[in-house]
């Protein structure tokens, strides 16, 4: 099954980093975010990729001709258009996906979504599409308290309440009809139509999941990797799906 990830938007948010870079291509422990959203992919089986590329898709051209794509990985790079929307982006691959299901998540955002459960979930439920939906991380950190001293400081933990899409799609070839153009937003008029004909479903994650969005998001994410332990890194879970590589020898490939 192909895997598809959107890495052609100008990332503005991110403008710290993406002024020289696709923010894809925004480094994480010393490599790019794209690479450890591939090979969580890769954990669970999933090799076969296609990237759409837009802004600096030249960037992502020479770092994988500069790196060596690991063992069994199919890399498919494609351009997708400087300023085509993130539905056009899905459209303009339609071509090379073909009349098969297929993967489909942005470019910018780590998790530890169980993919085998993900797939199942689709298989069970016979419809076009499956949306990940996530807790969103609260925007404060969390303050411990031993009755009223201060006992501890934690990080921003996930809303208690409410899901927004976390991306991790699993989509039918059906879904490219929903989509008109270059200039479609995705979360838009596709997944409402989606919505209103009853083929989209929500398939709950309680795990880690994070975007980054922003210079604070992006240091959060090192900080975590820097102690070792990213949620997001599957490959490295002993008896879990992983690949078998250490945790920093993977990072330095």
């Amino acid at each position: 099954m192909k895997v598809a990830v959107l890495a052609g938007g100008m990332g503005t948010r991110l403008a710290e980093e993406t002024v020289s870079r696709p923010k894809p291509m925004v480094e994480i422990g010393g490599m790019p975010i794209l690479w450890h959203i591939m090979k969580h992919y890769a954990a669970y089986g999933h090799r076969d990729f296609i990237i759409a590329l837009g802004y600096r898709g030249g960037f992502i051209r020479r770092w994988f001709a500069d790196h060596a794509v690991e063992r069994g990985w199919d890399v498919d790079l494609v351009d997708t258009g400087l300023r085509t929307n993130n539905g056009g982006r899905i459209k303009r691959l339609a071509s090379v996906i073909g009349r098969e299901r297929f993967m489909l998540t942005w470019g910018d955002g780590v998790s530890d979504v169980d993919l085998d459960a993900l797939l199942a979930f689709h298989d069970r439920h016979g419809r076009l599409a499956t949306m990940t939906v996530v807790h969103p991380p609260s925007r404060f950190g969390h303050v411990k308290l031993d009755g009223d001293q201060v006992a501890a400081f934690a990080e921003k933990p996930p809303a208690a309440e409410g899901w927004i899409n976390g991306a991790f799609f699993v989509l039918e070839p059906e879904v490219f009809d929903y989509i008109d153009g270059d200039e479609t937003q995705f979360e838009k008029a596709p997944m409402e139509r989606l919505a209103r004909d009853g083929q989209l479903m929500a398939f709950r994650h309680e795990g880690f999941w994070q975007c980054m969005d922003t210079i604070h998001e992006k240091r959060l994410l090192e900080d975590i990797w820097a102690r070792g332990d990213a949620p997001w890194a599957t490959w490295e879970r002993e008896g879990g799906p992983g690949c078998g590589s250490s945790l920093l020898a993977s990072a330095a490939m």
